[in-house]
């Protein structure tokens, strides 16, 4: 009999068991924001995480190489991840702002015309903050101005 292979991605903040609304459920209930409060505090705490294996790499292998090439390498290689980091910083920031929508009961609705963005849509993008009419919308008007 086989067995499953664990792979990194069965830790990730997105491996869940997807919400199943109840016929007749109100739209963004308790256990519903209770569900995406666990998705977002997960996938803040794995971001986190990464900052900290970051910090800790760049110092414990910071090296002054004495060829310029290796010290190029090494150099390229923190500023790569230094640039990763920084989106993810932002992307904290865009859950904590999820995070605090969820206290206000306004996540889940749509920023620019207040529809339902709905549970599917937010498994998906826990922090979109647009439904996928106006999402698309904006995407096309996006391409119209580049």
């Amino acid at each position: 009999m086989a067995t499953a292979k664990k792979t990194n991605q069965d830790s990730s903040p997105f491996s869940f068991t997807p919400y199943k609304a109840k016929k007749g459920e109100e739209y963004m209930n308790d256990p519903q924001k209770e569900h995406f409060r666990k998705i977002l505090l997960n996938w803040k705490s794995e971001l986190m995480q990464e900052v900290d294996r970051t910090v800790s790499h760049m110092r414990d292998d910071a090296a002054n190489f004495p060829d310029p090439t290796d010290r190029a390498t090494q150099e390229s290689e923190f500023s790569l991840g230094l640039r990763t980091r920084d989106r993810e910083r932002k992307l904290i920031r865009k859950i904590d702002e999820s995070l605090d929508n969820l206290d206000s009961d306004d996540y889940g609705y749509c920023d620019t015309c207040g529809v339902d963005i709905g549970v599917q849509r937010l498994e998906a993008r826990p922090t979109a903050t647009l439904c996928i009419d106006c999402k698309t919308l904006d995407e096309i008007r996006e391409k119209q101005t580049s």
